[in-house]
């Protein structure tokens, strides 16, 4: 497929999805919401993508929804962000329950969406002059993109309330030390830590990390027994995979195992 509106590379078993709207700080207009669904869908099906890296193009993440595409709507608007938050919303939904592991490399600001979004991702690496803002309530509209869904899971209630309501801006270190964020790096380095660390997880044991996936965000909905119970069921299920006997047995002949994801 081709893209308008984001940048689809493969390397090294490896997805980098780019937002690729710099000039208008890659905030998220219909095309976008639609190409993003689209990505995402693609890494799913192609079973030479073990992992992904979801980062923006230019100086900035992503500004959130495209304000000024938002203007022209008239009447219309409401329909307009029903329809964008559809396939926005397929694409955070994808992200999170794909099998791959999903890296989200944050260059400068993640606001509105661009925010959820990025933690919506498995593991967050920001740069050093990332920010994180909600924004939403600024503008007079309320949060979308997964926000109310992962923001309180990852700093509480309390402070996911200060952060919508005041529209308060994060540092990257900020948003490190409240747990949104998994590390933060210097700026230059952002690109070559997100792909050693894409690389790293292209070339683990796929499936059993997709089912760890399953297992710790499907966890807050179960009981102790039920969730130990998914737990039982899962890792008897990997011992049916090859990669769980390469692993057993590269670890006992102290070799580095050759994982094929299957």
């Amino acid at each position: 497929m081709q893209y308008k509106t984001l940048l689809f590379d493969v390397r090294d078993n490896v997805a980098y999805i780019t937002l690729n709207r710099p000039e208008a700080a890659n905030s998220i207009n219909l095309e976008l919401a639609k190409e993003l669904m689209y990505a995402t869908m693609h890494c799913i099906y192609e079973p030479a993508i073990r992992a992904v890296v979801l980062t923006g193009a230019g100086s900035m993440f992503c500004s959130g929804g495209d304000l000024k595409s938002f203007s022209t709507q008239g009447e219309n608007l409401p329909y307009h962000l029903r329809e964008l938050t559809t396939y926005l919303h397929v694409a955070i939904s994808r992200l999170t329950r794909m099998d791959l592991p999903v890296i989200a490399a944050v260059n400068g600001s993640a606001a509105g969406a661009g925010m959820p979004l990025a933690l919506a991702c498995d593991i967050v690496i920001a740069a050093e002059s990332a920010s994180f803002t909600m924004a939403y309530t600024r503008i007079g509209l309320t949060p979308d993109g997964s926000s109310t869904y992962f923001l309180p899971r990852l700093v509480g209630l309390n402070r996911a309330l200060e952060l919508v309501l005041t529209n308060r801006v994060l540092s990257a270190q900020e948003a490190l030390e409240w747990g949104m964020v998994t590390r933060v790096v210097p700026d230059a380095d952002l690109p070559a830590q997100a792909h050693a660390l894409a690389a790293q997880l292209a070339a683990g044991p796929t499936r059993a990390l997709g089912l760890s996936k399953r297992l710790l965000r499907g966890s807050y909905t179960e009981t102790l027994e039920t969730q130990m119970e998914r737990e039982s069921q899962g890792i008897a299920s990997m011992a049916y995979t090859t990669d769980a006997g390469e692993g057993i047995t590269a670890f006992l002949n102290k070799r580095t195992a050759a994982f094929r994801g299957e």
